[in-house]
């Protein structure tokens, strides 16, 4: 097999890591890549929000599975382009990115859904800030996600609601995330063990990692 592997950080290099002990891989191209990456694979110079750069490549590669490792190029619908290429895609298309591209469209899937989750309230403005804080902090903790991407930061945990609403005004001012934080998710502080589960899916089937 060939594939080609999008993004040029940790995630990545360990991807790339493990594809190339498989027997069945023959050759890896990683675009950007990185020094780890380029031990195990050839590196292109072309960026993860280069589409025609990107799809220029695989034209001319014609690599047998494409894997996506960034969130910003699949919230942008890059594995949509390489799926009506006719290649296949390890990453979700633009639709289902949404989970990860915007908390708050996630909090409302899982209320809807009946899916366990916290309390919570999307916001835009300080003073429904405010309120949302005096509401779900009570005389405790209170957690501020800024809404869209912000590179695995854009989670405060506040100790308490006074220390949450500078916070807040931070984030909807856009002087922390820029556009990303102008729209936050307020929501109720949970005490307990967290753990992630990585499961890869086609749709019907799961399998956890």
């Amino acid at each position: 097999m060939k594939i080609v592997v999008i993004g040029g950080g940790g995630r990545e290099h360990a991807v790339v890591w493990k594809l190339a002990q498989s027997p069945l891989v023959d050759e890896i191209i990683s675009a950007p890549g990185n020094p780890g990456i380029a031990v195990h694979a050839e590196c292109v110079p072309i960026g993860v929000m280069d589409f025609d750069g990107i799809i220029a490549l695989i034209r001319q590669r014609t690599p047998d599975l494409v894997v996506i490792g960034p969130e910003d190029p699949l919230v942008a619908g890059l594995a949509d382009l390489i799926t009506e290429l006719g290649v296949p895609v390890a990453g979700p298309s633009r639709a289902a990115a949404q989970i990860e591209g915007s908390k708050s469209w996630t909090k409302t899937l899982m209320h809807e859904d009946g899916i366990p989750t916290s309390r919570s309230r999307t916001v835009t403005t300080i003073d429904d800030a405010r309120d949302a804080i005096s509401d779900l902090a009570g005389d405790g903790a209170v957690v501020i996600k800024a809404d869209g991407l912000a590179a695995g930061k854009g989670v405060v945990i506040a100790e308490s609601a006074a220390a949450a609403i500078p916070v807040a005004e931070d984030f909807l001012s856009g002087a922390a995330f820029g556009a990303a934080g102008t729209t936050i998710v307020v929501e109720e502080f949970l005490t307990g063990t967290e753990i992630s589960l990585l499961c890869l899916t086609d749709g019907d089937t799961i399998y956890p990692l």
